[in-house]
């Protein structure tokens, strides 16, 4: 039995570059996302970046997988306490001086049930906040 990815759609008051710079800049993205010690925008990199929920922390281990600059970034997603690979994908479109972004998460249901924490709805309520008000007021804090 399938679930359905977790989908986030935004459009945010910047435009696609300065939005690409965040999801691809390790600088930028502990502003907004995870502390990241390396990054690289490049299929087959691989990195890892801690949740946390309650004090409690969760290693998750990530390997990009595509890479289209200023269009497509996706990479898998998989928490090291419980095996799954889950894939996130951003994707930006220009919408005049602004950007459409929509991230999906995919394979939630390939995680474990019985730990509230790493649910699909816990997903859903993190990236809610973390796509719709994190990011968003990052990328649109300097905007007139």
């Amino acid at each position: 039995m399938g679930t359905s990815p977790v989908v986030k759609e935004v459009t945010l008051q910047a435009p696609v570059a300065k939005v690409w710079r965040a999801i691809t800049d390790k600088e930028e993205m502990k502003e907004w996302y995870f502390t990241i010690e390396e990054f690289t925008a490049q299929p087959g990199f691989q990195f890892k970046m801690y949740g946390e929920k309650k004090g409690t922390k969760f290693p998750i281990s990530c390997t990009v997988k595509e890479v289209d600059q200023n269009k497509k970034l996706s990479y898998t997603w998989n928490y090291d306490d419980f095996p799954a690979e889950t894939l996130l994908t951003f994707e930006l479109s220009k919408n005049g001086d602004q950007t459409d972004l929509r991230l999906t998460h995919e394979g939630l249901e390939q995680i474990p049930p019985g730990n509230a924490d790493v649910s699909v709805e816990n997903h859903r309520d993190g990236w809610e906040f973390i796509i719709g008000t994190s990011l968003k007021q990052y990328v649109e804090k300097d905007a007139g």
